[in-house]
């Protein structure tokens, strides 16, 4: 990767995604944005009224990115954080705020 090219990218997903767990279908999107980060791997992330938000409780968990800004996570049951959202992304990061990402092995 170049030494000035950009360590987030955001880029539109043109395809339908949608994330499984245990079976449940929780999100359902055509609205998608992948968030590529230098060492991570691609992520999407989905509209809020893409996810069925009602069965998600946000978590104790909290993190602090200092690319994206603060994190807050969700749980399903005993599938603790696995999701995750910034409610108030740093400068530059605007387009995430609010918006729900899920572990990498959920999306399909």
């Amino acid at each position: 990767m170049p030494q000035d090219a950009p360590r987030i990218s955001l880029h539109p997903v043109s395809q339908r995604v949608q994330v499984h767990v245990d079976g449940k279908l929780l999100a359902d999107s055509t609205q998608a944005l992948e968030l590529r980060e230098t060492g991570y791997p691609p992520r999407h992330y989905l509209p809020r009224k893409d996810v069925r938000m009602e069965l998600l409780a946000k978590s104790e968990t909290t993190t602090h990115c200092p690319f994206k800004g603060h994190t807050v996570y969700f749980s399903l049951n005993d599938n603790k954080d696995i999701a995750w959202s910034y409610e108030q992304p740093i400068e530059g990061m605007e387009a995430i705020a609010g918006r729900v990402a899920f572990g990498e092995d959920k999306n399909e």
